[in-house]
């Protein structure tokens, strides 16, 4: 009667099991097709788009069907612990078979799968470093702040080039990024041109990336630095290298300052921005340097608000009579008590400042 009751129990744990089984088959294929629908867009690591980006994607998958593998094995040994079988084994086989199990999958398992990371991984992070080449590349630097971005162009001739929230590089040859933080720990990723880099406050960390071609990318803060993380988004855009010399060249702070006071008929819009806008921002010829972001090229951008909206006519306006509604927690203090009219002219001359 009780060889009846314990093969009963057992079967009544094999059913179970094979249910909980079918239904993590099924869980797991559910979270699969889910998640191919983020196998593809500006932010992909498996559509790369640079030697960097590839080596990434090449671990990434070393890595997954490892993982498919060991999760295979352990799950067919999980279910073969459960079948019943009439073995009886001395303390010193119990023991011989524990040592077996803890060395294979205590000691060699582990020392297999980070060796062989480490083959894979060291390579390529060692092709993202700023090594010296024969000819130095670009150099652009890259500031995150609370929540968007600076980015600086030190090498420019005619004098430096600052610009927010967009990031226009070379294609088809290395680029070296120095990245920095402002105030928290940020992070600078292009999925589809590499790895991410911390952005540490007092710290500049490098990272060489390269695009093969001219394209688009979107970018994110990788490590999360407060209320305002998910829209920290950056513009990046790959282009040949006459079209990044003369973009360079248009945001020079003498076309800029000649931009920004070449229309007489925004008299009034300059002037509402020295009252209400240019003790934080700059625009060229206007203000100096401020905490938040440079504007004298804002009307060229593509994005504002660090990706929350699309750079359009009258966005301008739009993002500075709703701005803490369109970014919640964002540093810029509402424009409750200037007129609408006000705000039309200002974004209106704001989006005329394109180099």
């Amino acid at each position: 009667m009780r060889e009846r009751n314990s093969a009963t129990s057992i079967a009544s744990i094999q059913r179970l099991s094979c249910r909980w089984v079918n239904r993590m088959v099924c869980l797991l294929w559910a979270v699969m097709v889910i998640g191919l629908a983020g196998c593809t867009g500006d932010t992909s690591i498996l559509d790369p788009a640079g030697p960097a980006a590839r080596d990434v994607r090449l671990i990434w998958w070393v890595m997954l069907g490892f993982a498919t593998i060991v999760l295979i094995g352990v799950t067919v040994l999980w279910l073969y612990a459960f079948k019943p079988r009439n073995v009886e084994r001395t303390p010193a086989q119990e023991r011989r078979i524990a040592r077996r199990w803890i060395i294979g999958g205590g000691i060699m398992l582990p020392v297999a799968s980070i060796t062989a990371l480490l083959l894979f991984g060291v390579p390529a992070g060692q092709r993202m470093l700023t090594l010296p080449m024969s000819e130095p590349p670009e150099v652009i630097e890259v500031i995150g702040h609370q929540w968007w971005w600076e980015v600086r162009y030190p090498g420019a001739e005619g004098g430096e080039v600052v610009t927010a929230n967009q990031l226009v590089m070379p294609a088809g040859e290395p680029v070296d990024f120095h990245v920095s933080g402002a105030d928290v720990i940020h992070a600078f990723w292009v999925p589809r041109l590499g790895g991410k880099i911390d952005m540490l406050p007092g710290r500049v960390n490098k990272i060489r990336l390269e695009a093969d071609e001219p394209a688009v990318f979107g970018a994110q803060c990788a490590e999360l630095c407060g209320v305002g993380h998910a829209h920290m988004r950056l513009h990046v855009e790959a282009v040949p290298r006459s079209e990044f010399e003369a973009w360079l060249t248009a945001r020079q702070a003498t076309s800029l300052r000649e931009l920004a006071l070449s229309d007489d008929a925004y008299d009034g819009a300059r002037d509402a921005f020295m009252t209400h806008c240019a003790s934080c921002h700059q625009v060229a010829g206007i203000s100096q340097r401020g905490v938040g972001p440079t504007l004298s090229d804002v009307g060229g951008r593509a994005m504002l608000g660090a990706g929350v909206i699309a750079m359009e006519e009258g966005a301008v306006s739009h993002w500075l009579q709703h701005h803490q509604t369109l970014k919640p927690g964002n540093r810029m203090p509402a424009h409750n008590g200037i007129e609408t009219d006000t705000l039309d002219a200002l974004g209106a001359w704001l989006e005329a400042l394109t180099p």
